[in-house]
């Protein structure tokens, strides 16, 4: 058919629902108001379905066996989860080998006691330890008959994964999904099904284009079996993922997703219409849930024009957010202003660890999911009562495996008389679903998967963790220990527990530290006051600082110490922690500071305030444990005790790349600990350090406890190292200016002067074959060019095994072309520019090296017309580690492969990142829990990080700093670090000398 070509004017955004991080018990509150439901009735009829499913048990293979013969909560299920999401991607047999003996030698994997298929569970069991006893714990030094042994063990891995995967996928293309499809119809005449083309979110303007294409071809043959006049509710239909569609699907690029994304769903929603078959566009993560709906109702006002007559549009709805009703009401909405039928399919939610997880490390007031598992159960059912309500305009889909939820529902509809239908996903829930159509005439559709074995790696695994857990209605089913009035238990009567059953975000490390604050720029709510205060923010000029300032300063701190260092210690504690306040309530000021002056991205500069925030907070708490007098054991008759106390004045020097975050650690560590200080931060950055410098004054720091001096390096900073009345120097910067500090220090009369330097690194990130590649790019395009890569901790050397090296670059190099460079003000902006047009030559003249002595990996384009110091971020290809010589401060990533020759090992990987002389981050990409601690204990660094980032250490959670060419330690942000501020002195008293020793006659002797 001939396609329209429609173009969709990005929509203004707007807040449709409420924040997402709304207390969870206010939102049940509300939900306990608007349902209600006779729970007898309920329990009456879901009660024979469950006995029924647990007096015939499912077969061996299906999920809720093999939840219960290897609960996910046990060492054996998780090892072979792990195993089921790495295995059939693993190239070479040697990695294969050591992937699966790693996992397997993990757990026991003795014959389940209790299990419905004794035989089976019995004889895999056995299997299994066999294939521990052939694997060879190092696949290098296995003999002939053992390795012999490994690679059939692996090769019967690969095939068990498969066929484990027909049960969970129904067919590794369309056609033959169809066919099995139209074989399992022989049975139940009126099954109908909603096909999933199986994948990742796309990486690369590539992955995009390979999903369409797949959807298209999926739509095309579905609408050959179908009747275009049999309707969507009757017909097989198809679900979509935004995501793979569009790499950037994101609210930040919401003029792309306008003018790219949209016009590709609409080539769909033309097919699906033409055969006016279902397609629903599936859920995803929190942060895009605004954005999906202003997709939404751009294309139902198309469809409205166009196909007013096609009832087969929908979305899923996730019950697990807070915003789930609100959400089904703006679908309905929608529906009715357009004058449309919509399809909506509910389910419970799919992302729920992750959503945990951002929701921690954004430092939001609350979760924007539910923690507790019975108030998604109620979420589910409000949705279900809203979406029946909403007919005519809504047809709804209830993709659930709940007894008690299928006949809650059940009753609903029969009490309204509306039209709906329930879901389950293929190879789940068959026995449940058996048994309530033998006894209701409802309709039934399939979420079938779609897709090569290795594509279902990441599928099956969430499935298998959403219903793995403990809770969980599949995994309670199959247990005849739980009662079935428990199992079918209201969600509606469960008192003294409303609230999360999780720590808050602010409370995640306990109660004597509270999270910094933070935001989720996703949520207009919280981005709008953030950049207006950056539009707004006007860069005051600071003075430089002569040396006769020096003098004077040095003079007054030096006075100033004897009086700082009396304060008790709570007292300083306190200032520290109302420094904190401070600067958590004026984050969009210091927000629009860090834009202007250190021109960052907004959400790195949303994160370098909340950084100085835990460090005025950790290391406050940290001194209250550390700074007080320790009486130590000795003999009778006299007491001993240790004292720490400050050195004097502490000169402290910062770098630009955070101008607030290093800063403000350095002094308040210095501070706390009786040290007056004198802060000289970088040149380029002079206004943000003076900012935090009143507020520290504002919370009670006397100004001649902490002066600020700005300056060059060369003069200002010279004078200060080389006073004789410093009494320590906490400096962060190159490691050539670290070492004339150094040797500075050295030089000077007096006392020995310690020296605290945290320097940059040549950071190194290995990555081996049995690495997920999108994991792999997501890490690398994070590590290597947030932040301009303007990071001590930013990754410059990537070493890709040999077997997976092109299709990883590929990915990367497909990723970086969709990164957006330009101004730091703009929310759409991924790499602001270079810190001054000094840092920019350097940059320049280093990637004109590369391109005459390497190969050009990748570079990101530049916009036209963009003038200033900006770098387009860059990866290139190298012969060997050694050729990359020096530190590179800016957005260049040096790739070299290994897995042959001098690489041949991970140990002589390691070995040559040793011998580069820098130890600060490395990162690791491995499924062999095994390979990444012995890289980790081989590797001289301070931080390592394995299948993630390597930027970003949070205070208290990864103590920063490295070793070597890297730097002194003690790591910043750790528990270790304040030690280094101060002095000891032990106080030994002779309590017996005057006389004897009282204390221990008065025992009686």
């Amino acid at each position: 058919m001939a396609r329209t070509t429609l173009r969709f004017p990005a929509l203004p955004p707007k807040m449709r629902l409420a924040p997402p991080d709304r207390p969870e018990a206010e939102v049940v509150d509300g939900l306990k108001e608007r349902f209600g439901l006779r729970w007898d009735t309920v329990q009456a009829r879901a009660t024979p379905w469950v006995e029924a499913v647990r007096s015939r048990p499912a077969p061996f293979w299906a999920m809720e066996s093999l939840l219960k013969e290897y609960p996910l909560s046990s060492a054996e299920g998780l090892a072979l989860m792990r195993l089921a999401e790495a295995l059939l991607r693993v190239p070479d047999v040697e990695t294969a080998m050591a992937l699966t003996a790693d996992q397997l030698g993990r757990a026991s994997f003795d014959t389940s006691d209790g299990s419905a298929h004794p035989v089976l569970a019995g004889l895999s069991s056995s299997l299994i330890g066999l294939t521990k006893k052939l694997l060879p714990q190092d696949a290098a030094q296995a003999g002939l008959v053992q390795r012999l042994g490994a690679k059939t063990v692996v090769a019967a891995g690969v095939r068990a994964l498969q066929l484990l995967g027909r049960q969970f996928v129904l067919g590794r293309d369309i056609e033959e999904a169809l066919r099995e499809a139209n074989s399992q119809r022989k049975d139940v005449g009126s099954l109908r099904f909603s096909f999933d083309m199986l994948g990742e979110g796309a990486r690369t303007e590539e992955d995009a284009e390979r999903y369409l294409a797949s959807y298209r071809h999926a739509i095309a043959r579905i609408a050959q079996g179908v009747d275009p006049q049999a309707g969507p509710e009757v017909s097989d239909g198809i679900s979509i993922k935004l995501s793979a569609l569009f790499s950037r699907y994101e609210e930040s690029q919401r003029e792309r997703v306008f003018e790219v994304l949209l016009p590709r769903v609409w080539s769909l929603v033309e097919q699906a219409a033409a055969a006016n078959i279902n397609l629903t566009i599936d859920a995803e993560e929190s942060e895009r849930l605004e954005l999906s709906l202003d997709v939404l109702e751009a294309l139902a006002a198309q469809i409205a024009q166009h196909f007013p007559q096609w009832k087969g549009f929908g979305l899923a709805v996730q019950a697990y957010q807070t915003r789930a009703l609100d959400v089904v009401r703006e679908v309905g909405r929608i529906a009715q202003t357009y004058r449309l039928r919509l399809m909506v399919r509910l389910v419970k939610g799919a992302y729920w660890d992750g959503e945990i997880k951002r929701a921690q490390e954004l430092g939001l007031a609350h979760y924007p999911v539910f923690t507790r598992k019975h108030h998604t159960d109620l979420s589910y059912l409000a949705c279900a009562q809203a979406l029946l309500d909403l007919a005519p305009s809504i047809y709804p889909q209830f993709a659930t495996h709940n007894a008690g939820t299928i006949a809650a529902i059940v009753q609903m509809a029969r009490e309204r008389g509306a039209a709906f239908e329930m879901q389950r996903l293929h190879g789940m829930g068959e026995s449940v679903y058996r048994e309530v159509l033998k006894s209701e005439g409802i309709a039934l559709r399939v979420y079938a998967p779609v897709g090569e074995h290795r594509d279902l790696l990441a599928y099956l695994v969430r499935r298998l963790l959403e219903n793995g857990a403990n809770s969980s209605f599949v995994h309670q089913l199959a247990d005849p220990a739980v009662p079935i009035a428990t199992l079918l238990a209201s969600p509606l009567q469960r008192p003294g527990d409303e609230g999360p059953a999780l720590p808050l975000p602010p409370a995640l490390y306990g109660p004597l530290r509270p999270n910094s604050k933070g935001a989720d720029l996703a949520c207009l709510h919280h981005r709008l006051p953030l950049f207006e205060a950056a539009e707004r923010t006007q860069v005051p000029a600071i003075p430089m600082a002569e040396r006769a300032a020096v003098e004077e300063a040095m003079q007054a701190l030096h006075a100033a110490f004897p009086a700082w260092e009396s304060t008790p210690v709570a007292e300083r504690a306190a200032i520290l922690r109302r420094a904190a306040d401070a600067l958590e309530a004026r984050m969009p000021e210091f927000c629009g500071l860090l834009v202007r002056e250190g021109r960052k991205v907004m959400a790195d500069a949303v994160a370098e305030v909340r950084e100085a925030v835990d460090f005025c907070r950790y290391y406050a708490m940290q001194a209250e444990r550390l700074l007080v007098s320790e009486t130590l054991p000795g003999p009778t008759g006299e007491s001993n005790e240790l004292r720490m106390r400050g050195r004097g004045v502490f000169v402290c020097i910062s770098p630009w790349n955070f101008p607030l975050a290093i800063f403000a650690g350095q002094v308040v560590a210095a501070l706390v600990t009786g040290n007056t200080v004198a802060a000289k931060p970088a040149e380029q950055t002079p206004a943000v350090a003076q900012r935090m410098v009143e507020l520290l004054h504002e919370a009670g720091v006397p100004r001649d406890a902490l002066r600020l001096l700005h300056g060059l390096g060369e003069t200002v900073g010279a004078a200060l190292v080389a006073d004789p009345r410093c009494a320590g120097v906490c400096f962060t910067g190159s490691t050539q200016v670290a070492k004339i500090i150094q040797r500075t220090l050295a030089a000077k009369d007096g006392p020995i002067v310690p020296l605290i330097a945290e320097t940059g690194g040549l950071n190194a990130m290995i990555v081996d074959s049995t690495a997920l590649a999108e994991q792999v790019a997501d890490a690398v395009v994070q590590s290597a060019f947030r932040s301009t890569g303007q990071r001590c901790s930013a990754l410059r050397l990537l070493l890709v095994h040999e077997r997976i090296a092109d299709g990883v670059m590929k990915m990367i190099g497909g990723a970086m072309q969709e990164l957006v460079v330009g101004d730091p003000v703009r929310w759409a902006t991924d790499v602001g520019p270079a810190i001054d047009a000094e840092a920019h030559a350097n940059l320049v003249r280093h990637v004109q090296r590369l391109e005459r002595e390497a190969r050009l990996i990748a570079r990101t384009p530049m916009p036209a017309g963009l003038a200033g110091d900006y770098i387009a971020p860059v990866a290139f290809e190298l012969a060997r580690i050694e050729d990359l010589r020096e530190e590179i401060f800016g957005p260049v990533l040096h790739v070299v492969r290994w897995g042959s020759g001098e690489l041949a090992s991970i140990d002589a990987v390691v070995d040559r990142i040793n011998a580069l002389g820098y130890g600060l981050t490395l990162g690791v990409q491995t499924r062999i829990d095994g390979r990444a601690h012995q890289i980790a204990h081989r590797a001289r660094v301070g931080n390592v990080y394995v299948n993630r980032n390597m930027i970003g250490a949070v205070v208290g959670v990864q103590p920063f700093g490295g070793e070597g060419l890297s730097g002194t330690g003690p790591k910043a942000g750790g528990p270790h670090y304040l030690l280094r501020f101060c002095g000891e002195q032990t106080l030994t008293i002779n309590t017996a000398a005057a006389g004897g020793n009282a204390t221990l006659l008065a025992g009686g002797h």
